[in-house]
């Protein structure tokens, strides 16, 4: 392993790439560290094939043989007396096929992860022949305390993406003595963020992307919804022993389970097939209140308080007004599946008036150091003033959000293919946000909109993975084949995972969905057809 330093690494990449004067090149793992870029320190490592599997896997597949480059630039102290850079990790095949990939982020960042491209099932991106870069966004550490440096605030949104994408450029460049013949975007909520980032700032950048549960509007939007579902479900939430309020006990599992039967029962068969999903979610016309009891409250129904939460919540946040503040949610048999992830965002599992759900120790986090200007540590979820705190908000959300720009011109110009992934039963991002952005989308463009994006909504699926879904998704094959081949995806396979494993669905370009033919194994995608909704 070898480190070396340099300087000015954004310049002299951009430099290098219109002129051509760069030195000559290797692709030798042991020596490339020595005819790196100014500006960073760069440390190499030559992985064997098959020796190791990416950092906390212990099982699945193991990795090619490749070049591991673990960098750091912009080294600086920040005005909050802490230290900073740009860290990223870029992993060079042995194997290229020629294409480079940018595997986005997630949460607040501040964390450089394996650059193995996890989001691009079965298997890695990787081990398809990829070059894969990550970094962290420009801070250390998940928390949201970067947000008291400006400059930090400034690499999160989108300075330290565009560093990291050039030099990440350049490098392959160099190692493999040519550039990359197509470029490629893949993330999920932070992630998917990104990936809107670069369509509209950057929009020469990649010829594809893939934004799964884009945090579009996570600022002013998601996080304002996460306080109102927490305050909803702490006002009907029964107190524990020292007399304050269980969180997690608003809704038990069996509460959760009924609401999860309820829409089944009334919209499952809306696809021609029983099979435990919600494929056709324009059809389905679930009302909660149905589940209300009648008299005193057992398993079999939910107490009336519970009912007005869960409308409260599923309507979607509002000031005092009625004017919306976020959208409204779908009501997706995910929501109350084990293995779905709605339990822990929404309302954790702490026995005890701690809360532990993400939407407290994380997006409360996010919002008092990140989505305020200036930062406020004494902001409470649990307080958010729905008529006053958005506005706490606006200094900084315009250079966050991207759910504003549907016109996307400068990538549709370059002939850029942009596929959206979201999960119906996602508890942090709306469905019903990313069907809103496609109509806006869709109302500007008219019919060519199909020429260059595509929204494909996965039944059951929680936030970025798992549920009771075909979670396991190729969108990156689909999208490599509508780039360098012309053919748009009318279908993504996907297949189950923990829940259904074996199951396999296509993923229909939306508004269609997939429909069971009526005859053969409802087990398998060759069974169902992609429909429209009536």
């Amino acid at each position: 392993m070898q480190v070396m330093k340099f300087k000015g690494v954004l310049a002299w990449a951009i430099l290098a790439m219109c002129t051509g004067t760069v030195s000559a090149q290797t692709s030798d793992c042991a020596t490339f560290a020595a005819m790196a870029l100014p500006g960073m320190s760069l440390k190499t490592e030559a992985v064997s094939a098959d020796s190791t599997r990416p950092p906390g896997a212990s099982t699945g597949p193991t990795l090619v043989a490749h070049c591991k480059l673990n960098g750091k630039m912009a080294e600086r102290m920040g005005q909050d007396g802490k230290p900073y850079h740009i860290g990223f990790e870029l992993r060079l095949p042995t194997a290229w096929n020629g294409r480079f990939l940018y595997q986005g982020g997630g949460g607040n960042d501040g964390v450089v992860r394996p650059a193995v491209g996890p989001q691009a099932a079965p298997g890695y991106a990787l081990n398809r022949g990829f070059a894969v870069v990550t970094t962290d966004a420009g801070h250390q550490g998940p928390t949201a305390d970067f947000g008291f440096d400006p400059i930090a605030r400034t690499d999160n949104a989108y300075n330290a993406h565009d560093q990291v994408a050039v030099v990440a450029k350049e490098l392959i460049r160099r190692f493999y003595s040519k550039p990359a013949d197509k470029s490629y975007f893949i993330g999920c909520s932070g992630g998917g963020r990104q990936a809107m980032m670069f369509t509209q700032r950057f929009p020469t950048y990649f010829d594809g992307v893939i934004a799964m549960a884009p945090a579009m509007r996570v600022s002013k939007g998601a996080t304002i919804a996460a306080a109102w579902d927490t305050q909803a479900l702490q006002a009907i939430a029964p107190k524990g022993a020292d007399g304050q309020p269980v969180l997690s006990q608003a809704l038990s599992d069996s509460d959760l389970n009924l609401v999860r039967e309820g829409i089944l029962n009334q919209c499952d068969a809306l696809d021609g097939v029983v099979d435990g999903m919600v494929s056709n979610p324009a059809a389905c016309k679930f009302d909660v209140a149905a589940l209300q009891c009648r008299g005193a409250k057992d398993d079999r129904c939910l107490a009336p308080v519970q009912v007005g939460a869960l409308q409260k919540m599923f309507a979607g946040a509002k000031n005092s007004a009625g004017q919306p503040l976020y959208f409204s949610w779908p009501w997706d048999a995910g929501i109350g599946h084990t293995k779905n992830d709605w339990r822990m965002w929404k309302l954790g599992n702490s026995t005890t008036a701690k809360a532990n759900s993400r939407h407290v120790f994380l997006m409360e986090d996010a919002l008092q150091g990140y989505f305020v200007t200036p930062p406020d540590r004494s902001l409470s979820i649990y307080k958010f003033d729905f008529d006053r705190d958005p506005q706490r908000m606006d200094a900084h959300s315009w250079i966050f959000n991207t759910a504003d720009d549907v016109k996307l011109t400068g990538f549709q110009a370059r002939g850029g293919k942009l596929m959206f992934i979201h999960g119906m039963a996602d508890p942090i991002f709306s469905a019903n946000e990313m069907v809103d952005y496609y109509h806006r989308m869709s109302a500007h463009h008219g019919t060519k909109t199909d020429d260059f994006a595509r929204l494909f909504l996965v039944p059951g699926m929680g936030h970025c993975t798992g549920g009771a879904a075909t979670d396991s998704i190729d969108g990156l094959g689909s999208l490599v084949d509508w780039v360098e081949k012309g053919q748009a995806p009318q279908s993504v396979p996907a297949s189950g995972t923990s829940v259904y494993p074996g199951r396999t669905r296509p993923l229909c370009a939306y508004p269609q969905f997939a429909h069971y033919k009526g005859t053969g194994n409802p087990e398998y995608a060759s069974n169902f057809i992609c429909r429209a909704p009536d």
